[in-house]
């Protein structure tokens, strides 16, 4: 199999707005005709990323290449690249053809040219009969099909997408989700893709950066960034994990809770100070006496498929997925398998995440923090 060529590569980037450095001697790889995503919390420096690619800021520090050659300095519009932002920027006065139309008609195109690429786009993105829709007249779903549509009759050879599923409701992003890896899959172009929103990240890559203080924290596909976290932060900012202090007694033993339990993980110093990841399905509720580690149920909520059950063990609080019920006030076993146990080097971030002890203030949170996030 050949080897995928690098369509854009990043060089020690670094950005500095108003005395802050918003992104740290950044180094990214991506490969020709890869769906690759930026995923983040607000502020760690995907969207500078995203911008210092389409041309629209220039690095302080570093280098950007675009197939082979450096492009610091090319103005946006010179870019083989285009742009859907969260608010699509589409031409009210235009209806859908003409939007579709109208980088076709900037580089001065024959008319029967574009109108044969827009009717192509038009079937591409599901909108062939309304070309001469008003665009306020569409629903989310079909402006961001315009939109799509636009960026990508210009033929670019990357298309940069800034958090363009934020504004869609949830069962219209999952359809949306879905569309545009199977668009990007029937171009075969290169999808650069900025998210906050984990599940999106993981369900539509190829390989995901996940980013904070303006640092790559870890890059690898979907299954290696969830299974293989390289620190806390990680860890937990994909999805649910119990992160606990442990100590690696030797290679495949790990101390955590005041047990030593088997793992798959070697390669550190005897009696390092490590961080332990136990993802939440992984762990199994047994009876107390089959139990690794005893602990009671403080919290059990019902969430359709599974429960999600908090147990105190010796003041940490842990969260298990299962299908089966307990409950709160009942004294518990763990099970924990060898393969269930992932561990991590401690980071800047050891110590901060993954103790499930303030959890119900957590949920009470959550409605502030979305209103934010958009």
């Amino acid at each position: 199999m050949e080897k995928q060529k690098n369509i854009v590569e990043l060089k020690n980037i670094s950005v500095v707005f108003d005395g802050e450095t918003v992104l740290d001697k950044l180094n990214l790889e991506i490969k020709d005709k890869e769906f690759i995503t930026l995923l983040g919390p607000s502020g760690c420096g995907k969207t500078t990323t995203l911008r210092i690619i389409a041309g629209f800021v220039e690095p302080d520090v570093g280098e950007v290449f675009f197939d082979g050659e450096k492009i610091n300095g090319v103005p946006a519009f010179k870019r083989q690249v285009n742009t859907i932002f969260q608010r699509y920027a589409l031409f009210p006065h235009l209806n859908v053809y003409e939007n579709i139309a109208f980088g076709l008609r900037v580089k001065k195109m024959k008319e029967a040219e574009i109108e044969e690429k827009v009717r192509e786009m038009l079937s591409l993105v599901n909108l062939v009969g309304l070309e001469k829709r008003k665009i306020d007249t569409l629903s989310g779903g079909q402006q961001q099909r315009v939109a799509i549509a636009r960026a990508i009759a210009n033929n670019p050879k990357v298309l940069l997408l800034d958090e363009p599923l934020a504004a869609l409701d949830l069962k219209l992003r999952k359809d949306m989700q879905t569309e545009l890896k199977k668009i990007q899959q029937q171009l075969g172009i290169t999808f650069i893709f900025v998210t906050h929103d984990q599940e999106e990240a993981l369900s539509m890559s190829d390989r995901v950066v996940v980013m904070d203080g303006g640092k790559i924290q870890q890059v690898g596909t979907p299954q290696d960034i969830y299974n293989e976290p390289e620190n806390a932060f990680v860890a937990d900012f994909i999805g649910e994990s119990n992160i606990l202090d442990g100590v690696m007694i030797d290679d495949y033993l790990a101390e955590f809770s005041g047990k030593q339990f088997k793992c798959l993980d070697a390669g550190f110093a005897k009696n390092e100070y490590v961080d332990v990841v136990v993802r939440p399905e992984d762990v199994d509720i047994v009876p107390l006496e089959k139990g690794m580690l005893q602990g009671t149920v403080t919290s059990v909520t019902f969430l359709g498929v599974h429960y999600e059950i908090i147990v105190d063990i010796g003041g940490f609080k842990w969260m298990i997925q299962t299908t089966d019920e307990s409950r709160v006030g009942d004294n518990v076993g763990l099970f924990i398998e060898p393969d269930a146990i992932h561990i991590m080097k401690k980071s800047e971030y050891s110590g901060k995440y993954g103790d499930y002890s303030s959890y119900s203030e957590e949920i009470d949170h959550l409605s502030d923090t979305e209103e934010v996030e958009n």
